[in-house]
C-alpha cells in the first residue's frame, strides 16, 4: 500500500525569539514492512538543518534559526510503501538491547495500582497472549478523547484513574502495565490511515513490547489490535515526550507559543 502524507504544523510566538532550536523526529525509518520512497521538509524561516540518527535509531533533524523569529511553519510531504504484517517489527534500527526498555520514566512508572491492573487485565499464560489481552482490555475500557488538546501527555499513574485520554496516554498506559509484567516496552509516534478508499493519514501513537523468542510486537490500544499496513511507524522512545515529533528550545523573550497542526494525506491502495 502506498501512503501519501502532507503534514503542516505552525508554531507562533507572542514575542519574537532571538534563537530557536528544534529537534525534529518527522521522518520514518525503513523496516521490512515499510519503505520511505520520498520525503521532503519545508521550513518557513531561514534555518540550518542537520540530519542524523539519535541513540534510539530514529531519523532526526536539528533545526537552528536565528531571530527575530515570530513563527515557524513546517510542511512535511512524503510517500511510504507498506506491506501487510502481523504486528512483528523486523528490519528496524535497534542500537539498544531490549532490556533497556524496562527502564521507566515518570510517565511510565510501574505503580502498585498499575501492577495490580496489569495482572488483572493480562491474566495468565505466555507473554504474547498476556500482551494481546492487555491491549484488548485497554481498548475496551479506555475512553479516547476526540481531540487531544493537552500539550503534554499525562503519566500513566494519572491516566489509569479515569481510564480516558488521548492515544498517547493510552500508549503510555500500555507501556507502564507491560513493564509491570516484566515486558520491555516503548512508545511509537507515527501516522495511521483512517477511512475507506481514499483515506487520510493522521498523527497517531501506539506501543511496542518485546517478547522473548519473537522480538518486538506492536500494540495499538485505540485500534485494539496490532498495527497494520495502514500504520506508518515513526520515532520510538521511552514515552510520549521522548518520541515527540518536535522538541524545542528557545532563547530571548520566551513568552507563550501556540500550535496549529493540520495533516492531510491519502491512501492509494497499490501493491
Amino acid at each position: 500500500m502506498r501512503l501519501s502524507l502532507a503534514h503542516h504544523s505552525v508554531r507562533r510566538f507572542d514575542q519574537p525569539q532571538n534563537r530557536l532550536i528544534q529537534l525534529l523526529r518527522l521522518m520514518p525509518g525503513d523496516t521490512d514492512h515499510q519503505s520511505v520512497v520520498a520525503w521532503h521538509l519545508d521550513v518557513s524561516c531561514d534555518a540550518r538543518l542537520r540530519h542524523g540518527i539519535d541513540g534510539f535509531g530514529n531519523q532526526v533533524t536539528m533545526l537552528y534559526a536565528t531571530g527575530p523569529v515570530d513563527a515557524v511553519e513546517l510542511t512535511v510531504t512524503g510517500d511510504v510503501l507498506t506491506t501487510p504484517f502481523s504486528g512483528a517489527v523486523t528490519g528496524s534500527a535497534e542500537p539498544l538491547p531490549p532490556i533497556f526498555y524496562l527502564r521507566t520514566t515518570e510517565a511510565t512508572r510501574c505503580t502498585a495500582r498499575l501492577g495490580e491492573l496489569a495482572r488483572d487485565l493480562a491474566g495468565e499464560g505466555d507473554p504474547l497472549d498476556r500482551a494481546h489481552r492487555l491491549n484488548g482490555a485497554i481498548h475496551a475500557g479506555f475512553t479516547f478523547a476526540a481531540v487531544d488538546g493537552r500539550a503534554h501527555a499525562r503519566p500513566a499513574s494519572e491516566t489509569v484513574e479515569g481510564m480516558s485520554g488521548s492515544t498517547r496516554e493510552a500508549a503510555q498506559l500500555f507501556i507502564a502495565a507491560a513493564i509491570c509484567l516484566g515486558l520491555p516496552a516503548r512508545f511509537v509516534s507515527g501516522y495511521r490511515a483512517i477511512g475507506d478508499g481514499g483515506a487520510t493519514l493522521y498523527p497517531h501513537a501506539w506501543a511496542e513490547a518485546h517478547v522473548a523468542g519473537i522480538g518486538w510486537i506492536g500494540f495499538d490500544p485505540e485500534a485494539g489490535e496490532s498495527p497494520a499496513e495502514t500504520h506508518v511507524r515513526g520515532a520510538i522512545g521511552l514515552d510520549a515526550h521522548g518520541a515527540a515529533f518536535i522538541a524545542e528550545a528557545r532563547s530571548g523573550d520566551h513568552g507563550t507559543a501556540s500550535d496549529v497542526e493540520l495533516t492531510e494525506g491519502d491512501v492509494d491502495g497499490q501493491g
